[in-house]
C-alpha cells in the first residue's frame, strides 16, 4: 500500500455528533484515534502502536467525559502519561479535540513538531516522561504546589505494569497516602507485555492490588477497554478518601486483532512494541479499524467515514552501513565461550542490545532484571564480588545515570564489571531527549578505575569487547551505536588495541580532527573530504576510541606538526572526549601548542529525523566543513 489514511478534522466532528450514548460515542472516538495514531507513526516512521493502543479507550474518556474544562474549554483537571510511549494517542486525542493544530499530526518526531516522547513544549503536556517511574512523584509535587496556591485540580497519572518494576514507583507511594492526596489516580495500563516480552516472565509483579493497598492507596480493577467499567471506577476514585489506582486489565495493540497477543502463552518478542507498521501490516490494521468505525457509524443511521488519502512517505534505497549490535552479538557469545564466568544482564532489552544469542546459546549465564537499572547493576556488583564478570546491558540514557551511584559503589569495590550502553549518542533523535544519551561519557569517565571505549566499526566493536573481557583489570564502559550507519571512511583493520591510542584514517597536516564512533567520524571524515576537495584545506581525521585514556606520546605525534585541532563529540561539549584531549594537549609542553576548537552540543538534544537532529546542532558534514574552514582562517 502506497497510501496512508487520514481522518480529517470535519470528518472526526461530524462522527461524533453522530452518537449521543458517553460509552458509545467514546468507543467511536477512540477507534478514529487509532487510525489517525497509525497515520502518524507510519509517516514518522517509529512509534509505539502496542502501547498507544492498549491505553486510548481511557485516555479518550478521560477527555471526552471526565476531566473537567475551563472557561475556554482546555482541561482543568491534568492528565500524563508516566510511561511516556503512548503520546502518540494522547497528541491524537489532543488534536482531534482541537487542543492542538491539527496539521501537528504530520510532524509527530520531527524538529520543531510533536517528540517522539511527551514534552513539555507542546500544550497539554504536564511534564516529560520517557524515562520511567517518576510519574507519580511529579503528580505528588504539582499536587502540593496545588495546595499551596489553593487550586482544586484532580490528577490522573497513566502508568505501564512493566514500568512497575522501577523502584521510583514505590518509594512515591506512601508519601501520597500519608498526606491523603486523594486528587490523584493513577491508572495502571495493565497489558501485560512490556518491551521484550511479558511482565510475568520477565519479572512478576506478584499480586499488585494487595501490594498497591498495603501502602494505603484505594485500589480498583476493572476492564480498560469497557468504558462503562471505567467511568464506575473513576466514579469510586473521586469519592475516596485516598489517593487511588485503577488496575485496568488492557490488551496491547488494542483494536487490531493481529497485533493484540492473544492469551497468555509462548511469546518470544511482541512484535509491535516499536518501530513503524509494515506497509502490508498498515493495510490491515486500516482496513479493519475503518470498517468497525463505518459499523459504529452505520448503528446510528450516519454516513460511512470520508477519509483523506496521502503518499506514504518514501522509504529511499538502502545503502551499505555499518551495524554495530549483531557484531557485538556475535562478540559476546564468542567471548562467553572463552570465559565460562561471564553472565550478562539485561533490563528488558534482549533484541535492542543483542543479547538473543547469548540467551539461546547460555541460557543459565542470562539474567533478565527487568525494568530495574538499579537492582541490576547491584546484582552485577554481588556476582563480580563472588568471582564471576558481569556484562551489564541496557540504554546508555538509563543505564549510566540511573545506576550511577551503584556503578560507582562496585568500582570502590576493586571488582571488573563490563557495562555495555547501547542507543548512546545523539542518534537515533525521533525518540526524544530521554532517549538521546550525551551525558553518559562524563558520568563514566570520572568512575575511578573505569575505561570508556566507543567502536567505530563491527570489527572494532569485537576487539573492543575482547579486550575488555581478556585483557582490562578494571571496570569498562563499551558505549555503542545502535542504529545502522553507512560509513564515509574505510574502517582500519583493529590491530592489537593499545590503550589510549587511536588510528589515523585519513592523512593531512593543516589540522587534525578527532573523533570516534560511526556517526562522528562520518561525518568528520566528510567534512574533510569536503575541505581538501573545494577548498584545498587538507585535515587528517583520527579515529580516538578510547573515551577517557589518552597516551601521552601517541598524542605528541598526532598534534605536534599541525597548527590546529578539532574534536567532535556526540555527547555534551562539556564533559565529552574533547576537554580531555585539550588538556592533554596543555600539558604536552609543546613549544607551540595547536589551537583546539571543540564541537559538541551545548544544548537539549533536539527530536526530529537524524539529519535534521545532526545540523540543528551543528555536527553535520556541511556545518562542520563550514565551521572548520573558518577557525583555520581566523
Amino acid at each position: 500500500m502506497s497510501e496512508l489514511n487520514l481522518i480529517p478534522k470535519a470528518e472526526i466532528d461530524r462522527a461524533l455528533a453522530a452518537l449521543n450514548a458517553p460509552a458509545e460515542r467514546t468507543a467511536l472516538f477512540a477507534t478514529l484515534c487509532r487510525i489517525n495514531t497509525l497515520y502518524m507513526i507510519a509517516r514518522a516512521g517509529s512509534g509505539h502502536v502496542g502501547s498507544s493502543f492498549s491505553c486510548l479507550d481511557m485516555v479518550s474518556w478521560l477527555y471526552l467525559n471526565e476531566m473537567r474544562r475551563d472557561g475556554d474549554g482546555a482541561p482543568q483537571d491534568v492528565f500524563f502519561s508516566s510511561k511516556g510511549h503512548d503520546v502518540p494517542a494522547l497528541y491524537t486525542v489532543l488534536i482531534s479535540l482541537g487542543l492542538l493544530p491539527f496539521d501537528k499530526i504530520d510532524t509527530l518526531r520531527r524538529l520543531g513538531g510533536l517528540p517522539g516522547h511527551p514534552d513539555v513544549s507542546i500544550p497539554h503536556i504536564a511534564t516529560n516522561s520517557g524515562s520511567l517511574g517518576m510519574g507519580i512523584s511529579k503528580a505528588k509535587g504539582m499536587l502540593r504546589a496545588d495546595r499551596l496556591a489553593g487550586v482544586d485540580r484532580r490528577f490522573y497519572v497513566m502508568t505501564g505494569d512493566g514500568e512497575l518494576q522501577e523502584g521510583q514507583i514505590w518509594e512515591s507511594l506512601q508519601g501520597a497516602a500519608n498526606a491523603n492526596m486523594d486528587a490523584i489516580t493513577v491508572i495502571v495500563d495493565h497489558n501485560r507485555i512490556q518491551s521484550d516480552h511479558w511482565v510475568s516472565n520477565t519479572s512478576d509483579l506478584g499480586d499488585i492490588e494487595t501490594r498497591f493497598a498495603s501502602f494505603g492507596w484505594h485500589v480498583q480493577r476493572c476492564d480498560g477497554h469497557n468504558q462503562d467499567a471505567f467511568a464506575t471506577a473513576l466514579e469510586a476514585a473521586r469519592d475516596a478518601s485516598a489517593p487511588s489506582v485503577i488496575i485496568a486489565d488492557t490488551i496491547k495493540g488494542r483494536g487490531v486483532s493481529f497485533m493484540e497477543p492473544g492469551d497468555l502463552g509462548d511469546l518470544e518478542l511482541y512484535g509491535y512494541h516499536s518501530g513503524a507498521p509494515t506497509a502490508e501490516d498498515y493495510e490491515r490494521a486500516v482496513t479493519e479499524l475503518t470498517a468497525r468505525a463505518d459499523t459504529q457509524l452505520a448503528g446510528a443511521g450516519a454516513e460511512p467515514l470520508d477519509t483523506k488519502n496521502f503518499a506514504r512517505p518514501p522509504a529511499g534505497a538502502a545503502p551499505d552501513v555499518e551495524r554495530l549490535i549483531p557484531a557485538y552479538a556475535d562478540a559476546i557469545v564468542a567471548a562467553g565461550g572463552r570465559n565460562p564466568d561471564l553472565v550478562a544482564l539485561d533490563a528488558d532489552l534482549v533484541l535492542d542490545c543483542g543479547l538473543i544469542p547469548f540467551r539461546e546459546t547460555y541460557p543459565d549465564r542470562y539474567i533478565e532484571c527487568g525494568i530495574a537499572e538499579m537492582d541490576m547493576v547491584g546484582q552485577a556488583g554481588g556476582l563480580a564480588l563472588s568471582g564471576k564478570l558481569p556484562v551489564v546491558h541496557s540504554f546508555a540514557c538509563f543505564l549510566t545515570p540511573r545506576a550511577n551511584e551503584q556503578v560507582y559503589t562496585n568500582a570502590s569495590e576493586h571488582t571488573k564489571i563490563i557495562y555495555a550502553g547501547s542507543l548512546a549518542g545523539l542518534l537515533p533523535a525521533g525518540p526524544g531527549h530521554s532517549h538521546q544519551s550525551v551525558r553518559d561519557i562524563a558520568l563514566m569517565s570520572c568512575v575511578p578505575g573505569m575505561t570508556a571505549f566507543e567502536p567505530s566499526s563491527a570489527a572494532e566493536t569485537a576487539a573492543a569487547l575482547d579486550w575488555m573481557v581478556d585483557q582490562a583489570d578494571g571496570p569498562c564502559y563499551l558505549r555503542l551505536t545502535s542504529i545502522p550507519i553507512a560509513l564515509s571512511y574505510t574502517p582500519a583493520a583493529p590491530s592489537a588495541l593499545q590503550v589510549g591510542r587511536g588510528t589515523r584514517l585519513r592523512q593531512g597536516s593543516d589540522a587534525a580532527i578527532f573523533a570516534y564512533g560511526p556517526v562522528m567520524l562520518s561525518e568528520a571524515y566528510a567534512a574533510a573530504e569536503t575541505l581538501a576537495a573545494k577548498e584545498g584545506i587538507d585535515c587528517r581525521v583520527i579515529n580516538m576510541p578510547w573515551l577517557n585514556r589518552i597516551d601521552a606520546d601517541w598524542l605528541m605525534t598526532e598534534v605536534s606538526d599541525v597548527p590546529q585541532v578539532f574534536t567532535i563529540d556526540n555527547h555534551y561539549r562539556d564533559g565529552g572526549q574533547g576537554g580531555r584531549i585539550a588538556s592533554a594537549i596543555a600539558e604536552l609542553g609543546l613549544s607551540t601548542t595547536p589551537r583546539v576548537t571543540r564541537f559538541g552540543l551545548d544544548e537539549l538534544p533536539v527530536c526530529g529525523t537524524n539529519d535534521e537532529a545532526l545540523r540543528h546542532h551543528g555536527l553535520d558534514r556541511e556545518s562542520l566543513a563550514g565551521a572548520i574552514q573558518q577557525k583555520l582562517h581566523t
